[in-house]
């Protein structure tokens, strides 16, 4: 698939940057902060002291030391044997459609930018690969021998030195809390999400998270109001910036860590070049920590350090004709549109037993098989009652803003021994004449019985479950008039994405642990960057 089909199916949010440097001006052509911006860009650039005093500041405080994931400036390693031990650590980063323009980048790069961190697409290159802003920062380095130290936290938690406040920025500028519970400002982050989050690279497509999305990821519970936070221009009140968390228990092996699941970074176009990301993610992790939440979790799909895993993206087209149209979908060689047509054809029906919506009556029994399946998982989050209610539970509403959708296989004695999930998100089809949207469905949490069989060929059967309810749920898709299904290689997907037509994306999601060091967790895909069945994933959450 060309790579625009890695826009539709990212969760990431791909803008985060290095560096450090506080805005000072803004592209004049922009009229809509144009006022806000009149003074500053005639400032002179401030010195380091003074720029460091305005808006940059490690969130650890440099009283702690500078974190494990940099040398030291007095060191100087060799640089080829740092390019080696890196990929030799990540292997994942060499293989698919990345892996000649990292290793291309990686060859051109200074030791120290090698242990910071890379980027797979030049034109990021510059800012994802600073480590002035990654080096200050406790995640692990490239050239860390995996079992060079055990799971623990990167740099031990120091409550004395949290800063009380964010950072300061010129006059022009403000930090704001958005209350996600009134609807104007709800309208708003929907409006900057909308015109200048995530999009592909030809710019054919655009993520476009509605409101009521929005509502359900950011409102899970427990949810903390300061972790919705903002960046608004002072004269107009224009929001301009946008990043958020919410709270998870994430179970990483034997520990279960108290994280942040961060989310939705999002700038505005025009002020991308301006290095605003790494002041978000400081003040973001800052409010975390006055919340005493020390770890986060958080996907890109550019390489940062470090990856904890690699999943990859596979789509699976329900309406190809119109995915064709839109030029998401290509047209093999050999092949003709009929040809396509009739190769992703579904039933009517789905043909399950006992198959039926879940209800507000099922919640107790999908906690505990989800509960029971996610342990089997390297990487998962440890639900309690009230977030499988939100998480899976439509609560009515309108069937254009309905969000997931969610179903459970009941036997004639009442037992729920199987369920599965999906969410919408709509993409906007930014120069199609035809087309205004394409709707895709996103494969969601899981579970079956047949997992905890303890006989020889568990595995196969596991495979042929999965296999018919995934199918089942393609039929379900397709009814509400989804025009692609998409999944990564994540829980026990390489069981079924070939067998129901998933065809590869081009990208590759990399999952990342804040201030957590713990040995690579298998991604689902092998060094060739191909579906690994036998393996399989140790990757048990889905990141929206």
């Amino acid at each position: 698939m060309p790579e625009k089909s890695e826009m539709i199916a990212s969760v990431t949010s791909h803008y985060y940057s290095g560096g450090g440097e506080v805005i000072e001006e803004v592209d004049r052509s922009d009229h809509t902060t144009e006022s806000a911006v009149s003074q500053s860009s005639s400032r002179k650039r401030k010195g380091p002291e003074e720029n460091n005093k305005k808006a940059v500041f490690d969130l650890g405080n440099t009283s702690e030391g500078s974190s494990s994931a940099v040398t030291s400036a007095n060191t100087e390693p060799d640089s080829n044997s740092m390019v080696d031990q890196a990929l030799k650590n990540n292997p994942t980063l060499e293989t698919g459609a990345q892996g000649s323009k990292i290793k291309s980048i990686l060859g051109n790069m200074g030791p120290n930018e090698v242990l910071a961190g890379m980027a797979s697409e030049g034109g990021n290159q510059k800012e994802m690969a600073s480590y002035r802003f990654w080096n200050t920062q406790p995640v692990v380095r490239f050239d860390e021998e995996e079992f060079q130290r055990p799971d623990g936290p990167v740099r031990e938690k120091n409550p004395e030195v949290i800063p009380t406040r964010g950072a300061e920025f010129s006059d022009d500028f403000e930090w704001i809390t958005m209350n996600l519970n009134d609807g104007e400002q709800l309208n708003e982050v929907y409006e900057l999400l909308s015109a200048h989050y995530v999009e592909d690279i030809e710019a054919m497509f655009r993520f476009n998270y509605s409101p009521s999305f929005l509502n359900w990821a950011l409102k899970s519970p427990g949810w903390i109001p300061e972790w919705h936070l903002g960046v608004r221009v002072s004269s107009s009140r224009k929001l301009i910036a946008f990043i958020s968390g919410v709270p998870v228990n994430l179970k990483v092996r034997t520990n279960t860590l108290r994280c942040s699941e961060i989310n939705f970074l999002c700038i505005h176009k025009k002020l991308r070049s301006k290095r605003l990301a790494p002041v978000l993610i400081k003040e973001i992790s800052r409010r975390c920590k006055v919340e005493k939440v020390w770890n986060a979790i958080y996907t890109a799909g550019i390489v940062l350090p470090k990856p904890v895993s690699t999943c990859k993206y596979y789509h699976r087209s329900l309406d190809w004709l119109k995915l064709y149209e839109v030029g998401f979908s290509p047209l093999p060689p050999g092949s003709t549109r009929a040809e396509q047509i009739t190769r992703f054809h579904l039933p009517a029906d789905t043909n399950i037993r006992g198959l039926r919506e879940m209800e507000a009556k099922d919640v107790d029994a999908v906690h505990s098989l989800l509960s029971r399946y996610l342990e089997r998982f390297d990487m998962a989050p440890n639900f309690d009652k009230g977030e499988v209610d939100h998480w899976l539970l439509h609560k009515g509403g309108s069937v254009r803003e309905r969000v997931v959708f969610t179903y459970v296989v009941e036997q004639d004695d009442g037992h729920i021994t199987d369920f599965f999930s999906f969410y919408a998100l709509e993409s906007s089809v930014i120069h199609s004449k035809k087309h205004e949207l394409i709707r895709a469905a996103y494969l969601f949490y899981y579970a079956s019985e047949v997992a905890f069989y303890e006989f020889p060929g568990m595995k196969g059967k596991l495979k042929t479950r999965l296999n018919q309810l995934i199918n089942n749920a393609l039929v379900l898709a397709k009814k509400f008039k989804f025009d692609v299904f998409n999944a990564l290689t994540l829980l026990d997907n390489t069981l079924f994405l070939q067998g129901q037509k998933f065809g590869a994306g081009d990208g590759q999601l990399h999952y990342y642990l804040y201030n957590w060091r713990t040995p690579h967790i298998a991604g689902g895909i092998d060094e060739e960057n191909n579906i690994d069945e036998k393996n399989g994933s140790g990757i048990g959450i889905v990141m929206l």
